[in-house]
């Protein structure tokens, strides 16, 4: 149970289906209408605590920076990890700019490996792939799909605690 002064921070990720491109371009079923991140954003700007919101790149975040994980050395198979995610936060924040390389990357996403991927590597991604690329290797295909990359996480918690840091100097 949250009780005032139990948490120094909070992250958020509200479900991204709604925002995803993916979720745009095949048609999938709609899953509602986002109504969770409004929310989300509505309590946490509310509160005193520092706080940061992870979503995709097409999610209503005005104020939010796009992390990318070549930006961390993240891939697999000579490939870039093109996982962009944007982050809103209460705090300031100095992001890396995009690394991959276009035309080089790898996605982790989806129930299988897209066309796209299997054309240019050809053959589907293995889970091996997967989770190097991620820098996960612990996760289900099902689970890497939803995954934030632990090397966004490790930044910004990086960050977040010099915030909170000074606040306490």
């Amino acid at each position: 149970m949250w009780r005032p002064g139990y948490f120094d921070a909070i992250h958020a990720s509200p479900p991204c289906q709604d925002w995803s491109q993916l979720h745009r371009n095949y048609g999938a079923p709609e899953h509602g209408t986002g109504w969770l991140l409004y929310a989300t954003l509505k309590r946490l700007r509310a509160q005193p605590l520092p706080w940061v919101v992870e979503n995709v790149v097409g999610a209503p975040l005005p104020s939010a920076f796009v992390l990318c994980g070549a930006s961390f050395g993240l891939g697999a198979s000579g490939l870039d990890l093109n996982r962009h995610r944007k982050f809103e936060t209460s705090f300031p924040m100095l992001a890396p700019p995009c690394q991959h390389r276009p035309g080089l990357t790898i996605g982790v996403y989806g129930h299988g490996t897209n066309k796209w991927h299997r054309i240019k590597l050809g053959r589907n991604l293995r889970k091996a792939e997967m989770r190097e690329a991620m820098g996960i290797d612990w996760m289900t295909h099902a689970e890497l799909t939803q995954a934030i990359p632990p090397a966004y996480t490790q930044f910004i918690g990086e960050q977040l605690l010099a915030a909170l840091e000074e606040v306490a100097a």
